[in-house]
């Protein structure tokens, strides 16, 4: 799936998941897919959502996601031909997972994007806008992604900004506009996903560290996110792993992967590091 969507009710599934009978590596061809693995965050609502990710081996089809909230994502992903792409996604409040079936203004409209960027509407699980960045990100660098949200009404606006290292500034993908009720942005977490899910591809570990994530609350202060929950969906693969290196955590899945060092369910914390300079724009990008 394009998308590289793992969907809202899955997450829900996902938190309440324990863990399942050991499945010899032998097994792991049986399995089409492997296991996502979440991190779930705690922080209060808040107006910006930072965080960095570096992958550390990824395969076709996997979703290094770094910025997740109630109302959308925000990540990096590798395709399932090994073209790279950064992917911010917004749901609406759909029960559905047709997007012409929604309603013009119960829909996520698109404000405003940033050059070269692809828009869209995305369906098949839950509904939504999406937008694109083309860019070939690497194995090894740490790339921080920035979510702004701004209350409009019943409607939420929600920004989507990439830090490029190589020039040293920050690529506004989108603004959408959500019906949200006014919420901000609350229930952060992170995944790694594969999504080609060939059967092959439960074979290849997916690694990936998150660090430095930080919030900002409405009233301006910001507050580091040093403590993380281990989830992961109802796949019943035992070869995952998640903890704290360096200060950062990771999370890891698939190939020969061991859980070695946090049990689903356990939440660990890690050291925070400073705040980096974030872009001062607006949730309308501008």
């Amino acid at each position: 799936m394009i998308c590289g969507t793992i969907g809202v009710m899955n997450l829900v599934v996902g938190c309440a998941c324990c863990i399942m009978a050991v499945l010899p590596f032998q097994a792991l061809a049986q399995q089409r897919a492997c296991r996502s693995v979440h991190l779930w965050y705690a922080g209060p609502e808040a107006v910006a959502f930072y965080n960095e990710v570096t992958v550390e081996k990824s395969a076709p089809g996997t979703y290094f996601m770094a910025c997740g909230f109630g109302g959308g994502y925000f990540g990096i992903q590798e395709l399932g031909n090994g073209k790279k792409v950064v992917l911010f996604s917004v749901w609406e409040p759909s029960r559905g997972n047709n997007p012409n079936a929604v309603e013009e203004d119960r829909r996520v409209k698109l404000i405003s994007k940033g050059e070269g960027i692809r828009t869209g509407r995305f369906g098949g699980e839950g509904t939504g806008g999406q937008s694109f960045f083309d860019y070939d990100w690497k194995v090894g660098e740490k790339y921080g992604l920035l979510v702004i949200a701004e209350a409009d009404g019943q409607r939420t606006r929600y920004s989507g900004y990439f830090y490029l290292p190589e020039k040293k500034a920050w690529q506004h993908l989108a603004t959408f506009s959500t019906l949200a009720d006014g919420k901000l942005l609350r229930g952060f977490y992170s995944f790694v996903e594969d999504f080609r899910r060939n059967g092959d591809s439960a074979t290849h570990q997916r690694s990936a560290r998150y660090s430095n994530g930080w919030i900002k609350t409405a009233d301006g202060q910001w507050v580091a996110l040093t403590r993380a929950r281990f989830t992961a969906d109802n796949n019943p693969a035992t070869n995952i792993d998640a903890g704290v290196e360096d200060a950062n955590f990771f999370l890891r899945t698939g190939g020969d992967t061991h859980n070695d060092h946090l049990q689903l369910g356990h939440s660990i914390d890690r050291v925070p590091a400073g705040i980096p300079p974030l872009p001062t724009q607006s949730a309308d990008g501008k």
